[in-house]
């Protein structure tokens, strides 16, 4: 004899022959396992196990003696048209499609699968998704589910419970690959401020800077880099004669209207470089950049919450108080924005190779940052070394044609996430 989940969330028994029997008088407990049933997530826990265990049958949670209920007749409705598996107030016991019965023993199950399913819909309310969050309902669902299975012995409750528990493996490691930690990794998390996906869209920035940038100075690459992030969705983009200063120092007017007389950059009508230079934040000049117009194909790909992200963490590169300390010129400064977004979560620069020595990676090619930063290749050292110097470097080395080093500690959390 063996007991089950009937239609509309009913409990029922099989008898000897096969049958199916109604429930037992209305007050006797549901079919429970033996021993205490404690769940870390409910109430009481926290050591302290459920005051409600009951004896179970053979192969049940604890392994109690056998105890059968007698066989009960279906349940009857309850005053006012109330189904046996509502709670009260408008609530539902009910996760996954499933009524929770309101007898099923123990009540510490009967409690935290209820918790379970209304935190299941409060997290599908939520405004942004925290897969952390997530991965740890889905591995209360699966002990939940676990026990609820030995308690009814039903075969699919326990599928739902692997399916469970797949889920928050998946989601930990979607988790993971966003924030660029290693699973069950050890050390504190780092709270990054670009994603893996955000990462490779800033390299894909700086790339179409190296390649497109009109002038070959550090001073205008610099610009011409801040500023395709300002207009990367529309063409137009707003900036403050602080922001120009901040990125170019004394070499802003020239920079600019060097860029507008290119052609590369628009101003509007009736303003020159240095009203740009005098605008405020509360009344910021417009800028076009005619290549990145929506007219056709789109060179630069993402959407506006990457554009935002991206651009605040150039922002946060190029201000760099300990950079600013040491008053890094541009090429420096567009160096130290190579290093960040071509390094791995641990640092390292450049992509992880299977086979180096020491699994260490190999870096990244000296002639392509030479060419992003506006630099001679054999001048990368010198301004590696004054990153070194503000703290942003922990090591650096440029020999065989590969720059190789790691970024500081206090620099992981900008990390490209290679």
């Amino acid at each position: 004899m063996s007991a089950g989940t009937g239609d509309r969330g009913g409990r029922f028994v099989e008898g000897a022959d096969g049958g199916r029997q109604g429930r037992g008088k209305p007050g006797r407990s549901a079919v429970t396992g033996g021993g205490a049933v404690m769940f870390s997530d409910a109430p009481g826990a926290g050591g302290a196990p459920s005051a409600a265990p009951a004896a179970g049958r053979p192969g049940a949670v604890g392994g109690g003696a056998a105890s059968v209920p007698r066989a009960r007749p279906a349940p009857r409705p309850r005053p006012g048209g109330v189904p046996a598996g509502h709670l009260g107030a408008g609530r539902w016991g009910k996760i996954a499609q499933r009524i929770v019965p309101d007898d099923l023993q123990p009540d510490v199950l009967r409690l935290e699968l209820t918790e379970l399913g209304d935190a299941f819909r409060a997290y599908q309310r939520r405004p942004e998704p925290d897969l952390a969050v997530l991965a740890d309902l889905h591995d209360r669902k699966a002990r939940a589910f676990a026990l609820w299975a030995d308690v009814t012995e039903d075969a699919s409750l326990r599928e739902e419970a692997v399916r469970a528990e797949a889920a928050a493996r998946t989601t930990r490691e979607m988790n993971a690959n966003r924030l660029g930690i290693e699973v069950d990794g050890g050390g504190p998390v780092v709270q990054r401020l670009l994603t893996r996906g955000q990462g490779a869209h800033a390299r894909g920035v700086l790339e179409y800077v190296r390649v497109h940038a009109p002038l070959p100075g550090a001073e205008a690459r610099l610009a011409v880099l801040m500023l395709s992030l300002r207009a990367a969705r529309a063409g137009t983009g707003n900036v403050t004669g602080q922001d120009l200063s901040g990125w170019l120092q004394g070499d802003a007017e020239r920079v600019l209207q060097d860029l507008v007389d290119v052609g590369w950059l628009c101003l509007p009508e009736g303003v020159d470089a240095a009203d740009a230079l005098d605008s405020r934040p509360e009344e910021p000049t417009q800028v076009t950049v005619p290549s990145l117009l929506p007219a056709g194909p789109r060179p630069l790909p993402f959407g506006k919450v990457t554009r935002a992200r991206l651009s605040g963490w150039a922002q946060k590169v190029v201000g760099d108080r300990k950079l600013r300390k040491k008053k890094a010129g541009a090429a420096t400064r567009l160096l130290a924005v190579y290093t960040a977004a071509h390094s791995r979560p641990d640092g390292r620069l450049g992509e992880r190779v299977e086979g180096a020595e020491g699994a260490e990676g190999d870096g990244v090619g000296l002639d392509a940052v030479a060419s992003f930063c506006g630099l001679r290749p054999e001048d990368v050292t010198e301004h590696a070394e004054l990153l070194v110097a503000a703290g942003w470097l922990t090591e650096a080395d440029a020999a065989g044609g590969r720059l190789r080093g790691r970024l500081g500690e206090r620099i992981l959390p900008l990390s490209g996430l290679v």
